[in-house]
């Protein structure tokens, strides 16, 4: 597997000066990187079949092991503050379970029946995304819940740095960046997870847009819970609405830092009506505002 094997430019690098060798390791996240662009359009289609499934009431379920799936973990958790997506719509299936998110409990990759039943356990279906990440594209916890999730009917996509690999078959969306060698052999958390953090990024910034989470860049369900969120909140309903901060503090006050509701609210909307009409677009603040007459196609 290309990323069982070693860069041909880090022979020597325990040798090396410490300058070299951290140049060494930047070149190899550099090209990590750039290694995503090939997948854009895959990672484009599998956006928008994920969006229409969770349009619904689904979830996103995360499945991994190792290093992928606390690369994984990191992206879901951050949903939940960010976009203001419900605790009860993000599940993760993890070998090892949750001690594994910080410590190694690494024979559980191997466990097939143990992906199989986390998906079972879950109740997985029709209405859910399952995201299955996996360096090698092999690892057999992974794999088996993924194939599990896609017997239950769940949409599937599956990320990987090896081509062909079984995850990759297994998935219905296949996400292949190609990492290549590792400046240290086998070591993944370096090439190849920077290429997993920067797609699952995209994937799920991406769904969050299309579910109507985001306007013109700013983070419209974002929770407002300290100080520092609590005057961007300000800034985005004092942008969307175009009022001054007081007005858009005082309709955040009103909506208790509902940031969609307050942008209604703050453009004179009755809020009866702010919130039947954010109910009627499901949440998507741009369709509620042209329906209001607030703004044009």
């Amino acid at each position: 597997m290309r990323t069982e094997s070693r860069d041909t430019g880090s022979g020597d690098i325990d040798i090396r000066p410490t300058a070299d060798a951290v140049r060494i390791l930047w070149s190899g996240q550099w090209r990590a990187v750039g290694a995503v662009e090939a997948a854009l359009e895959e990672v484009a289609r599998a956006v928008d079949a994920a969006a229409k499934v969770l349009a619904g009431h689904g979830r996103l379920v995360h499945v991994g092991a190792g290093t992928s799936a606390r690369i994984a973990v990191q992206d879901g958790a951050e949903l939940l503050p960010t976009f203001g997506w419900p605790r009860e719509r993000i599940a993760f299936a993890i070998a090892g379970g949750a001690a594994a998110l910080d410590q190694s409990v690494e024979d559980a990759e191997d466990d097939a029946r143990a992906g199989c039943s986390e998906i079972l356990r879950l109740g997985i279906g029709p209405e859910d995304v399952v995201v299955g990440t996996s360096a090698s594209g092999t690892t057999p916890f992974t794999v088996a819940a993924v194939r599990q999730a896609h017997e239950c009917g769940a949409l599937t996509i599956g990320i990987a740095n090896n081509p062909d690999s079984p995850l990759l078959r297994a998935a219905a969306f296949r996400i292949f960046a190609d990492t290549g060698s590792e400046a240290i052999a086998g070591s993944t958390r370096l090439n190849a997870g920077t290429a997993q953090k920067v797609i699952l990024n995209l994937l799920s910034t991406g769904i969050m847009i299309r579910l109507g989470r985001v306007y013109g860049g700013l983070m419209i369900g974002m929770q407002p819970t300290n100080q520092k969120l609590r005057r961007r909140a300000i800034r985005i309903v004092s942008s969307i609405a175009g009022c001054g901060e007081s007005a858009a503090e005082e309709a955040l006050a009103g909506s208790d830092g509902d940031i969609r509701l307050a942008c209604l609210l703050a453009a004179g909307v009755d809020i009866e009506r702010a919130r039947h009409m954010l109910d009627e677009c499901s949440g998507d603040l741009r369709k509620a505002r042209r329906l209001l007459g607030l703004e044009t196609e």
